[in-house]
């Protein structure tokens, strides 16, 4: 993810992303956010819920625990959202932001599908079509 869209997060996200400059040792947030810009505004959308919906719940006498994420990145072509905290509500958004990811373009944020030979990502057809070009250009072969 390109720094500034990092930066933003954490800005704006402090309690979420309050370990992403400590050591590796402490935490994986240390690499950052490993996934493409494309999937942006669903990390964006699911950080503003979940801080929304304990922010609430805090002001009521039910108290959920922060939430303080531990990894964002890419398996298996989808989003993967590691984090300490929250409640079965904070846990469902979170599956339907990774459930999301799996339809969303990791490069540009279009409809996209999970796919590819090797490593599996989620594309739409115009960045799958110029990530396949790139891999045969790179073992040789002309498109």
């Amino acid at each position: 993810m390109k720094q500034e869209l990092d930066d933003y997060l954490c800005r704006v996200y402090p309690k979420l992303f309050a370990d992403r400059h400590k050591p590796m040792t402490e935490t994986c947030m240390c690499w950052g956010f490993e996934v493409g810009d494309g999937w942006f505004n669903i990390i964006n959308q699911l950080c503003q819920n979940i801080q929304h919906h304990i922010d609430w719940k805090n002001k009521t006498e039910e108290v959920v625990p922060q939430v303080v994420v531990d990894q964002v990145k890419e398996k298996f072509g989808g989003l993967r959202f590691y984090y300490s905290g929250g409640d079965d509500y904070v846990q469902g958004m979170v599956r339907m932001a990774e459930g999301m990811s799996v339809k969303t373009c990791e490069v540009c944020g279009s409809p996209g599908e999970t796919g590819g030979s090797g490593w599996i990502s989620t594309m739409c057809e115009t960045h799958r079509n110029e990530h396949e070009e790139k891999k045969l250009l790179k073992e040789g072969y002309e498109a």
